[in-house]
């Protein structure tokens, strides 16, 4: 399967001022897959060395964590010799063993020569910085997100459909209505699959979503085992608490994260810890309201009014047992939660597309769905799940802040009016 980060990581084997990079992103959103197949077609070989499957692998770097010293211990561990340049060192499940990622400084001051790359899942959770030393400055980071809407149209093979998407995008000009609806259609099945690699596969190989949501409630296991494993005794059952509310959250009409909804008489002070380990382990985002629509956005955010999105709708959608036929339909049934599903979509579109995501609020609730800063402008977004995009909120914005234009994200087709570019849904990976 093509992913787009194949194209960062072809750019760091080339940028001569490399660092060891760090992969990170919450489980099975395709870390090793991409890392593995990018030393399959980027170098000679890899030397891949995993830290939960082979536990004492650790114990190489417990005496010494210099290159000179461990580069022959693993050119001898992994069955090959690694050479400078054109062997891609892979160190998975790096959040196991903090002596390695010490060693990453090491190998960007002693050893550049030589190419690392770490995943790891966690990272910002599991590592203990008190006792060990983060290699802070000396390495890359990237963080990996599921797939995207035009990731999984790759996926399906409909090339020609996203060349398509692009150019009235770009144009503003509408789909011919045949292929506006099987763009819809597809869109609509992303829902219900989502971005994570594992489910994108077997989704185009057999279309069978019975098959599908086992994986996805696999994941969903996977991800409780770690909210265990990886988490203060204290905090387990707050932080699980706190998951399973996100998604009950996202039926209210308002979306505004409500500490006292978690369980009656709930306060932040009590729940905020199990916030803040959903969003380091990259299960969930927090996007926060803007005081001041001014630049840059960050410096104006209310830490204390936060909305929250799961990362993959895929697995929303499955933690809500929502059957898959009435996400495909967009069954009546389901209105009190489509606003809140189409919200998290785009959100987490946005964010693949390496946006920061803000929502702008009046005190008497005029509210905008996002906000974004983008070519160095500020640009207000709309969302609305069906074709009804009536935007009150968005006049309004429009009025008091006047940016060069606003974006309208629904199930109508492109179009440019009155400042206002409307944008399908399934297209909202080409903003």
């Amino acid at each position: 399967m093509q992913r787009k980060i194949m194209d960062f990581l072809k750019k760091w084997k080339e940028n001569p001022h490399r660092k060891p990079l760090i992969l990170q992103g919450a489980r099975q959103v395709g870390k090793t897959y991409s890392l593995l197949e990018f030393g399959r077609t980027c170098y000679e070989n890899v030397a891949y060395f995993n830290f939960e499957t082979t536990p004492k692998l650790a114990s190489i770097f417990e005496e010494n964590v210099s290159p000179d010293y461990l580069i022959p211990i693993l050119s001898h561990f992994a069955g090959q010799t690694i050479i400078k340049e054109k062997t891609l060192i892979i160190f998975d499940e790096v959040q196991k063993c903090e002596r390695a990622l010490t060693s990453l400084k090491y190998f960007c001051e002693e050893a550049p020569e030589y190419h690392i790359a770490v995943a790891g899942s966690l990272l910002g959770i599991a590592v203990n910085r008190e006792e060990f030393s983060f290699p802070v400055g000396k390495v890359d980071i990237k963080t990996m997100y599921p797939m995207d809407m035009e990731e999984f149209l790759l996926a399906l093979g409909k090339d020609d459909l996203i060349k398509r998407i692009k150019e009235c995008f770009d144009t503003n000009s509408p789909m011919p209505e045949i292929l506006h609806e099987e763009a819809m259609n597809l869109y609509r099945q992303y829902l219900v699959v989502g971005g994570m690699p594992e489910c994108v596969m077997k989704f185009a190989e057999t279309k069978d979503y019975i098959l599908i949501r086992h994986t996805q409630d696999m994941i969903l296991e996977g991800y409780l085992d770690d909210m265990s494993k990886y988490n203060n005794k204290n905090e387990i059952k707050k932080t699980r608490l706190t998951y399973d509310n996100v998604t009950v959250q996202l039926s209210k009409k308002n979306t505004r994260f409500q500490y006292k909804l978690i369980k009656k008489g709930a306060r932040a002070a009590e729940f905020e810890n199990a916030v803040e380990w959903l969003t380091l382990s990259g299960i969930v985002s927090q996007v926060y309201k803007i005081e001041q629509v001014k630049k840059p956005l960050e410096n104006y955010r209310d830490i204390d009014a936060f909305k929250i999105y799961v990362s993959d709708v895929g697995l929303l959608c499955a933690k809500k047992d929502l059957i898959p036929q009435d996400v495909l339909y967009m069954s009546d049934e389901l209105n009190d939660f489509k606003g809140g599903m189409t919200e998290n979509y785009v959100n987490s579109q946005l964010i693949l597309g390496g946006y920061k995501t803000y929502y702008w609020m009046t005190e008497r609730g005029a509210e905008v769905d996002f906000v974004i800063q983008k070519d160095g402008d500020i640009i207000p977004i709309e969302v609305k799940s069906a074709d009804n995009t009536k935007a009150k909120s968005l006049n309004m914005y429009i009025k008091a802040y006047k940016p060069k234009y606003a974006i309208k994200l629904s199930a109508k087709n492109f179009g440019f009016e009155d400042g206002k570019k409307t944008v399908p849904l399934y297209a909202t990976f080409c903003i």
